[in-house]
């Protein structure tokens, strides 16, 4: 197999402005679903979408939360710095770049760049009646197109209620509005735990405690996965050739739980979200790479773009689970951590995931390729008719569950 010659031209397709969501609705789980099942196609409410998961199943969905990333300094001259935390470098992981004190480095794009050359930049928050938090940045380095930026601050808090007490929620730039209020709860799944993400994993928006209730009731075994999305989400493909497009990476941990119940459900999984087909998908080159290299050690992998394309592989995908699984066992770790910037297009083997639970994606994009992987050209059939019964797109909009 090589790198697929794909034309992005023909994952084109018209999207009026007014079908994108600016807003969710008042209530999450009264999105409307379309159903796509061996060609035959159909929609509902998402509240029922019980009915339409088998019981005894694996739902697996990506726990990560949305990190009010978005910092705005203002200099003594009255110009508007922003600078958007894409990831942490010092210390690079994520929990413990939540959690330090005083000082850390992360990477960020920075908005309105011509008026800040040198120099700290400092802001002030009302923190308590008493007292303010002054937060400090200077850059360190740069990076292509973003930098390392250095913060100081002078509460004995972490890093993470720093990002809470003066950052905004960085919305995706297709919605064209300001952060709202309200985003701080909508723009995050109900189950999300862990800090990280710049982006929701928006195929979860549309579960409610309800909803997650009444699955578990019908036997469906609720499993999470954490990959934090990066700002490259929505980097958009420039050229015609998906050969030319770059991929970003992105930081995941999957437990040795998982693993288990990935073995026992094997050919009844349904992922919640492209983030989470993502992920899993990647385990499978990760057990090459153990087995190839002999890892006996603790190791952290990534997954290059092309890697599926180009390489050579004969495990099946349970062996490959089991080659994961006792790796972690031996070297007494609970959780394989990883970071991936794998591309799905059409013709990759899908081989973990049986449903998809997935957004309507902006035209030309990776997601919408990825959706083409499950669907072949019949993705043009499920969006003609999502923008001909009234569907919403886009991250705050409906949703689509693929069976493969």
């Amino acid at each position: 197999m090589k790198i697929p010659e794909i034309d992005i031209q023909g994952f084109d397709y018209l999207l009026p402005e007014e079908r994108i969501a600016k807003y969710p609705l008042p209530q999450r789980d009264k999105s409307k679903i379309l159903i796509y099942n061996q060609g035959n196609i159909s929609h509902d409410i998402f509240y029922q979408i019980d009915q339409y998961l088998p019981e005894k199943s694996l739902l697996i969905m990506n726990n990560t939360r949305v990190i009010p990333a978005r910092l705005f300094f203002k200099k003594d001259t009255g110009a508007t710095i922003e600078i958007f935390c894409l990831e942490p470098v010092d210390p690079a992981d994520y929990t413990l770049a939540m959690q330090v004190k005083e000082t850390c480095r992360w990477k960020c794009l920075v908005g309105n760049l011509k008026k800040w050359k040198n120099g700290e930049i400092a802001m002030d928050v009302v923190f308590s009646q008493q007292s303010k938090l002054t937060i400090k940045a200077r850059q360190i380095a740069r990076i292509d197109d973003a930098f390392i930026v250095e913060f100081h601050w002078n509460h004995d808090i972490s890093f993470g209620e720093v990002l809470f007490q003066a950052g905004k929620i960085p919305l995706p730039p297709y919605l064209n509005r300001e952060t709202e209020e309200s985003d701080k709860i909508t723009y995050q799944t109900v189950y999300g735990k862990v800090n990280g993400s710049v982006a929701a994993p928006t195929a979860g928006l549309h579960f409610s405690d309800n909803v997650l209730s009444t699955l578990k009731q019908k036997n469906t075994v609720i499993e999470e996965i954490t990959l934090h999305v990066g700002a490259g989400t929505f980097k958009p493909l420039k050229s015609n050739s998906i050969a030319e497009h770059s991929m970003h990476s992105e930081n995941f941990s999957v437990s040795l739980k998982t693993l288990e119940l990935m073995k026992e459900y094997y050919g009844q999984i349904t992922a919640v979200g492209t983030t989470t087909v993502r992920t899993l998908e990647s385990l499978y080159y990760i057990a090459h790479k153990i087995v190839n290299q002999n890892i006996y050690y603790p190791h952290h992998f990534q997954v290059d773009q092309w890697e599926p394309y180009i390489g050579s592989y004969n495990l099946s995908a349970l062996e490959a689970l089991e080659i994961i699984s006792n790796y972690l066992k031996n070297t007494s770790q609970n959780s394989i951590k990883a970071s991936t910037s794998l591309i799905i297009v059409p013709g990759f083997e899908i081989r973990y995931i049986n449903r998809l639970i997935t957004n309507f994606h902006q035209p030309r994009s990776t997601l919408l390729l990825l959706v083409a992987a499950f669907t072949g050209d019949d993705w043009k059939m499920i969006y003609d008719y999502a923008l001909q019964n009234d569907f919403r797109f886009l991250s705050y909009g409906d949703c689509c569950l693929i069976y493969r």
